[in-house]
């Protein structure tokens, strides 16, 4: 991963935790969770033992919130961040990528329309009352695909349970 220059800080100028964290823009929680979780590399150690941050390691920083920012996730951002580190992670190794997420983005759209449309499929076939009583069992639905389980919801409050 290449150097970035930011305001106040030269190349190899060194970051505590609290500076680090302000300069990246995250909490210094976020910090030692990240670092947990691989996605930025264990710091140097100044001699108190304190951790040492660098420019580099604010840009780590900034590009997986960056790629947060655009919805994906942090296993995704950890698999990739090797080649990015590496400089071989180029124009259409990042167009992949976008393309990946844009298509699921487009399934999970997909499947909140589906969701929504069973939704108002149940709200317009409730037939009881507001104040009636609703047993569990007639609230439970299989599940129909979605998740939803409208099937079951629609027969339990239909006008042959409420004449019950």
């Amino acid at each position: 991963m290449s150097s970035a220059r930011f305001k106040g800080f030269s190349a190899c100028a060194t970051m505590n935790i609290s500076q680090f964290a302000q300069a990246a823009g995250v909490s210094t929680d976020t910090v030692r969770y990240y670092e947990k979780q691989g996605l930025i590399g264990a710091p140097r150690r100044q001699a108190n033992r304190y951790r040492s941050y660098t420019d580099a390691d604010v840009a780590a920083v900034r590009f997986v919130r960056g790629a947060q920012a655009l919805g994906f996730s942090l296993a995704e951002i950890r698999a990739i961040l090797p080649q990015v580190a590496k400089g071989a992670f180029g124009r259409a190794e990042i167009e992949q990528q976008l393309q990946a997420k844009i298509a699921q983005i487009d399934a999970h759209m997909a499947q909140l329309r589906t969701l929504k449309k069973e939704l108002k499929a149940t709200f317009d076939a409730l037939r009881c009352t507001p104040a009636q009583p609703v047993s569990t069992a007639q609230a439970t639905a299989p599940d129909s695909g979605s998740g939803a389980g409208a099937a079951v919801v629609r027969r339990a409050f239909s006008r042959r349970a409420t004449q019950a």
